[in-house]
This record gives C-alpha cells, sequence and structure tokens, in this order.
C-alpha cells in the first residue's frame, strides 16, 4: 500500500510545484526592471508625478550632481554644492520605454527655464536628465534635439543631459510627502504654480502620459 501511496504522492507534488511556478513572478522579470533618474524641480512633485504613470515600479526622491557624500536636504536647499532635486524611477520596459518617460517627463516641466522651476529658484531645482548608460545617454540626447525641432516650445530648451553621478536618497520624511501630507503638499503644488505653468507652456500636451494624481 505504501509503495502504490507514494509514487502518487510525489506525481501529484511534483505537479503542484510546476503549477505553482508558473504563477509566481521569475527573477527573470525583476533583473528586466530598468532606472531612469531626472530631475525636475521639487522632487515631491517629481515623485508623485511618476507615481502616477503606469509602468513605473517606485520612485525614490534624493540629491544627484554634487561631490560631498551623504547631502542633506538643508545643505542642498541652501545652495553650492552642486546637488540638484531629482527622483529615481524604476520602471519595467516590457510596459513602458525610457523614451516615453522622457516624452513624459518634458511635459510636466518646463525646460525652458534655467533658473529653476516654477517658485522654486535656484541650481538644486534645475531640469536636467541623468543618464546611468551610453544608451540612455543617445536616447536622452536625441529625445532633447526632437523637442527643440519640434518648435513646441517659445524658448530654447535648457535641460542638462548629464552622467549620472552617486544618487542619495533623501531623508524619509521627503518619501512619498503627497501622501503623507496631502493637504499641504496641494497647497503648495497650487501655489507654486506649477501645473499652471506646465499648462501654459504646453496646451493640451500637459501631463500627458501621468494619470489623474
Amino acid at each position: 500500500m505504501r509503495q502504490a501511496l507514494f509514487p502518487a504522492l510525489s506525481t501529484t507534488f511534483t505537479a503542484m510545484l510546476f503549477l505553482l511556478a508558473a504563477f509566481l513572478p521569475s527573477s527573470q522579470s525583476y533583473a528586466a526592471e530598468e532606472t531612469a533618474i531626472l530631475a525636475g524641480g521639487c522632487f515631491w512633485c517629481v515623485e508623485s508625478d511618476f507615481d502616477h504613470v503606469p509602468g513605473v515600479v517606485s520612485t525614490v526622491s534624493g540629491y544627484i550632481g554634487g561631490e560631498t557624500p551623504n547631502p542633506t536636504y538643508k545643505q542642498v536647499s541652501a545652495g553650492g554644492t552642486g546637488y540638484i532635486e531629482a527622483v529615481k524611477i524604476t520602471f519595467d520596459p516590457a510596459t513602458i520605454s525610457y523614451d516615453k518617460l522622457l516624452d513624459i517627463f518634458w511635459r510636466s516641466v518646463d525646460p525652458t527655464d534655467d533658473g529653476g522651476q516654477f517658485c522654486d529658484r535656484g541650481e538644486s531645482y534645475k531640469t536636467a536628465i541623468f543618464t546611468i548608460s551610453d544608451a540612455q545617454n543617445d536616447i536622452a540626447t536625441q529625445s532633447k534635439v526632437t523637442l527643440e525641432q519640434s518648435g513646441k516650445l517659445p524658448h530654447t530648451v535648457v535641460t542638462a543631459i548629464r552622467h549620472a553621478t552617486t544618487f542619495y536618497p533623501a531623508e524619509d520624511y521627503h518619501q512619498d510627502y503627497y501622501n503623507k501630507n496631502p493637504i499641504r503638499y496641494k497647497y503648495y503644488r497650487f501655489s507654486c504654480g506649477r501645473d499652471a505653468r506646465v499648462e501654459e507652456l504646453w496646451g493640451k500636451e500637459a501631463h500627458r502620459g501621468i494619470l489623474m494624481n
């Protein structure tokens, strides 16, 4: 009886393992995720925007572009560090391409403003695309050229394309700020004139690719 039962159990167990494996996410799907680092002024707003883009897996607010290790918000916002507020975006390239992310990025900022973004002025609020590979650099460069040649904007595109250096995550209270402090965030975003300026600049294309946030 035992000899008859064990082979049957073994066959059933093997079938269950195959069935379970079919429903579990493979390690390859995680390895396929890619990263983009974009600076578009206040990282609270950039994080909020890209959290509402299909295909984006996660976002982290932080600092990039300077040399002093472990910068703080106080240091960066004071200026002179070379750091820029940016967001590290993890995305699924099977759902959204890097080129498409840039298309969305352009239409969520004012890429003609060389002094900051909206009410936030200074180097730490400038727009920039930080590329992590030669392929990304080529795509970003072509995306910028295409935008400049399109004639959609009234002034020159000043957004810098730079090779990424070390990205430092911002303090915990900055992460998901729009969810943690929704009333303050919405007041800040409105009073800063971010959406009004983007809509003035881009018209019907403003925030294209971003779901309601």
